[in-house]
């Protein structure tokens, strides 16, 4: 199953890690990852508010992304992540995101479209392939 197919149908819970220029790592609530490009695997988008996970991608572009499907065991993805754009535009927030909350973090609050290169797709649980 491709990644986006997979994203599209899977329900469950995702935490977005990212770490300052210093280490310092914070982990964060986030929706699925977005597909923007159609048949492109390999980049994928979050709408992300102005606070510590924007800011710590400013100094440290390499993030990860934990997915924790619904029911029992432990099924899920990782994606390992480096940023490789990001654009402020409102109408691109709205046309990408499934289920925005436009009033979650205020009226006024500047959201990014902040763009990743996917590096590797492991399993929740054990190694991966190879």
């Amino acid at each position: 199953m491709k990644l986006n197919e997979y994203f599209e149908n899977a329900k469950g819970i995702g935490v977005l890690a990212t770490s300052d220029a210093a280490g310092k790592v914070n982990a964060a609530v986030y929706s699925r990852p977005h597909f923007t490009d159609v048949g492109d695997e390999k980049t994928v988008a979050f709408i992300m508010a102005d606070r510590l996970s924007h800011a710590n991608i400013q100094t440290n572009p390499h993030a990860a992304f934990l997915f924790v499907e619904e029911g029992q065991g432990y099924a899920g993805k990782r994606l390992h992540l480096t940023k490789v754009r990001e654009e402020t535009s409102e109408e691109l927030v709205a046309a990408i995101c499934r289920r925005c909350n436009y009033n979650m973090y205020g009226k006024e609050a500047l959201r990014y479209v902040v763009f990743f290169r996917v590096d590797e797709v492991l399993p929740l649980i054990g190694p991966g392939p190879g």
